[in-house]
């Protein structure tokens, strides 16, 4: 495998700043290729989807392209990808959706490594719906979520589990296809927040067992947009409220209003990049699934030895403690530093030009868990573009701030 780390970062103008991004987890930076094609759709012919013209084609183009791309991505059928504002929203929607048919007696099960979009509109739903919500936890101490812990509470009564493909706050990946399948024994639906999973594991939804599968594709090289996966037959069971006049086809029922198309442009480019990582196994795929899996290989072992490298020397580090333990887990890494608070080496950080943020990241639920309140910790994650001397400008950076 090749992984070229100089040839893939010239291909994002924002990293010419001199900023070393360790906010991947929250947002990557985006290639020229995405801008260009977000850009080539806007300023294009453009019109409503039709038929009729250039401008109308360019719009049914730009959808059929976006489908096509996250149904490649995610292993699913292109008739299952619905686009959404943002992974949040899309939780939410479906939360009603679902909700509409739970009642007394009924449970939906959550866990507490989960990212707080998987947790709270599960939460609200139950409580409107008069459900019981029943708590999976994880170890603090290893960071894992064994399986068992969210088997356990589940019951014939049980219909729905919200569970996270990755933690967002320290990287540990459940066991997703043994949850679900015991999960659908039980008779319940899987819910699978995969926002971070996406951008450090290929997905295959039907091997996780989801019936439910939401990404951002701004965690991986795309704009700003949420997407949800699922099987075509199952949402055409699910019946949203909508406009008289819009249509009832699946997926476009649950996607309101006039779709963003220049958006939609953007991710099928951010796909197009990462299918392409490793450009000498690209060249012998035949499909770009294929492409794909070749390039997040490569991927793989490159935030492996990042990772590694990271590790070491933070380990070397004084008063530092890494709650990122999970034996599976993504190369992102939450840190707290004895006597140090982790915004104020955040700020530290910042003035080397390193970018590593601090808090909880919307997964109050597993910050609380680990012991460190709302003010989690130091997170430290990955892109395809970071390079070893990120890596080092970061400890070096952390070295003069715990001296200092």
């Amino acid at each position: 495998m090749a992984y070229d780390v100089a040839r893939i970062r010239s291909l994002f103008p924002s990293l010419e700043s001199g900023w070393a991004h360790f906010d991947g987890p929250g947002g990557t930076q985006t290639p020229r290729a995405v801008g260009d094609a977000v850009a080539s759709v806007l300023t294009g012919p453009l019109s409503n989807r039709g038929t009729i013209g250039e401008s109308e084609e360019r719009a049914e183009a730009a959808v059929h392209g976006f489908r096509l791309a996250m149904a490649d991505l995610l292993d699913a059928h292109p008739r299952g990808i619905v686009h959404g504002r943002s992974a949040t929203q899309l939780v939410y929607d479906f939360s009603r959706h679902l909700s509409r048919e739970w009642g007394e007696g009924d449970e939906v099960v959550v866990t507490r490594l989960d990212h707080d979009a998987n947790v709270r509109p599960w939460l609200q739903a139950a409580e409107r719906s008069g459900a019981t919500v029943r708590w999976a936890e994880f170890d603090p101490a290893t960071g894992e979520l064994p399986t068992d812990a969210v088997t356990s509470v589940l019951s014939e009564r049980t219909r729905l589990v919200a569970v996270t493909g990755a933690s967002n706050l320290i990287g540990t990946i459940p066991d997703v296809p043994t949850i679900a399948a015991i999960a659908h024994d039980a008779g319940a639906m899987v819910f699978v927040d995969g926002v971070h999973l996406t951008a450090h594991e290929l997905p295959d939804v039907e091997v996780l067992g989801s019936d439910f599968f939401v990404c951002s594709p701004y965690k991986f090289l795309g704009p700003h947009c949420g997407v949800l996966a699922a099987r075509p037959g199952l949402l055409e069971t699910i019946m949203p409220d909508k406009l008289l006049p819009a249509t009832n086809a699946v997926p476009e029922r649950f996607e309101f209003g006039t779709l963003p198309y220049e958006v939609l442009a953007g991710v099928h480019a951010a796909v197009d990049v990462l299918s392409g990582l490793d450009p000498d196994a690209a060249e012998a795929a035949e499909s770009r699934r294929e492409r794909l899996a070749a390039s997040y290989a490569a991927l793989h072992e490159h935030d492996e030895g990042l990772r590694a490298r990271l590790e070491e020397g933070l380990a070397a580090l004084p008063g530092v403690s890494i709650r990122s333990r999970a034996a599976r887990r993504t190369p992102t890494l939450l840190a707290t530093f004895e006597g140090h608070g982790a915004s104020d080496l955040t700020r530290s950080l910042a003035e080397g030009r390193v970018l590593a943020p601090s808090g909880n990241f919307y997964a109050i639920e597993a910050s609380r868990h680990l012991g460190l309140g709302d003010a989690g910790g130091l997170r430290m994650g990955f892109a395809p573009y970071t390079d070893e001397s990120d890596v080092d400008r970061l400890l070096e950076g952390l070295r003069a701030a715990l001296a200092g």
